[in-house]
């Protein structure tokens, strides 16, 4: 029999682990193995060592008198409050010292940031010197910074600074009168939310304009028109009172009106100071990732220099400046976990701080601390990328 003749030759088998897609798939079943292994190790070990101790476990203790005070709260707070009270008074703590340092750092942020890549020499040293020395210090000093150096050392109560508007500060922190709406005030929100809308309606529509014909709409001036107009007119027809409650010189302290706590300052002027530095840099990085060629485009156009950064430079510098900015907000957020350093109430301290002590229960404080910190890091990753979606580039 000659060659040609010979029948096909059998390809040479291989070990089935040869094949990188069965491979990966026992890599993979070992791996999971090997973590669900390590996790019921821990979950064994932790209960026998409870156990060894006589402790228990559970989160019936949230239901239980908590038995202390709690210096500042946006809740109901009393020392009759339980447990999960004391949590969602951590949470909300932690929420607005969150929300408004984010809306401070943001606006101080692109602020400084811009003004480092100004042609005013003084004005883009100032803030270079601002960026350089706040990003390089500690948080935490810069905390006591300004609880200790700065408030602490405003004066006594009796000796209180006077402010515009019926205001006081003092060691014990800022006082102002507070607003007290009637019923009626309710329509007022209302006009208010429906100008937001019609703001929102405005602007789309003006871009819209803008795309097609090319002529531009005076958007902000309009929007604030509708924003102050629109609730002016229903609070006149609505009738709507607003009486404010002043603070009052007690025998100890001011009586009535709004406290903020020193401890609450220390912590919104550092979060926001510091976090700003870093904004301020992605920010600059983003205008300098921009083609220069486009602002000599928009110059050509005739821009000035105002609108060539808000209406080409900023929107093109948004989808390089996002990303990193999740970040910050995301470390804003879980830095305010050191105000438990300068006695601010909020979760960390209350609840994985206060609430543990008293009650022993480290695991399932620890747990639910953990497990807040994570959702708020989802939101807002999840609002950011949303938003990064919109003000991404789109090829055409």
């Amino acid at each position: 029999m000659t060659a040609l003749d010979a029948g096909p030759t059998e390809a040479p088998r291989t070990f089935f682990f040869n094949d990188p897609v069965i491979r990966g798939i026992v890599y993979q079943i070992v791996v999971g193995l090997i973590l669900v292994s390590f996790i019921a190790w821990i979950i064994g070990n932790t209960a026998a060592n409870l156990a060894a101790q006589n402790k228990t476990t559970g989160f019936d203790f949230l239901w239980k008198t908590a038995g202390f005070d709690i210096s500042f709260s946006l809740l109901p707070w009393s020392r009759a409050s339980t447990y999960w009270q004391a949590f969602l008074v951590g949470i909300t703590n932690t929420l607005l010292v969150a929300f408004i340092g984010i809306v401070v750092a943001t606006i101080l942020g692109f602020t400084i940031g811009i003004a480092r890549l100004s042609s005013n020499f003084i004005i883009s040293s100032l803030a270079t010197v601002y960026v350089e020395t706040i990003r390089n210090i500690p948080l935490l000093l810069q905390l006591f910074f300004w609880y200790f150096a700065v408030l602490k050392t405003m004066p006594a109560v009796r000796d209180s600074y006077e402010l515009p508007l019926d205001s006081f500060i003092n060691q014990r922190g800022i006082f102002f009168p507070q607003p007290l709406p009637d019923a009626q005030f309710g329509f007022v929100w209302i006009g208010l939310a429906v100008a937001i809308v019609g703001v929102l309606v405005l602007r789309r529509w003006a871009r819209k304009r803008l795309e097609a014909t090319g002529q531009r709409f005076p958007v902000f001036l309009t929007s604030l028109a509708v924003l102050l107009v629109l609730p002016a007119l229903v609070w006149l027809i609505s009738g709507a009172q607003v009486a404010f409650d002043p603070p009052v010189l007690g025998r100890f302290n001011f009586e009535g009106g709004v406290q903020l706590p020193p401890e609450f300052l220390a912590l919104l002027f550092g979060l926001s100071i510091y976090t700003a530095s870093f904004i301020a840099e992605t920010v600059r990085g983003g205008i300098q990732a921009v083609n220069h060629g486009q602002t000599e485009a928009a110059q050509s156009l005739g821009l000035k220099e105002g609108d060539r950064l808000r209406l080409v430079i900023v929107p093109q510098a948004m989808r390089v400046i996002v990303p990193p900015l999740t970040s910050q907000y995301l470390n804003l957020t879980k830095n305010s976990s050191l105000g438990a350093a300068i006695g601010y109430p909020e979760l960390v301290n209350v609840f994985s701080g206060t609430a543990l002590n008293q009650t022993g229960r480290a695991i399932e404080c620890i747990a639910l601390t953990m497990l807040v910190y994570l959702i708020l890091s989802l939101l807002t990753s999840a609002i950011m990328n949303w938003y990064n979606a919109r003000v991404t580039l789109v090829e055409r």
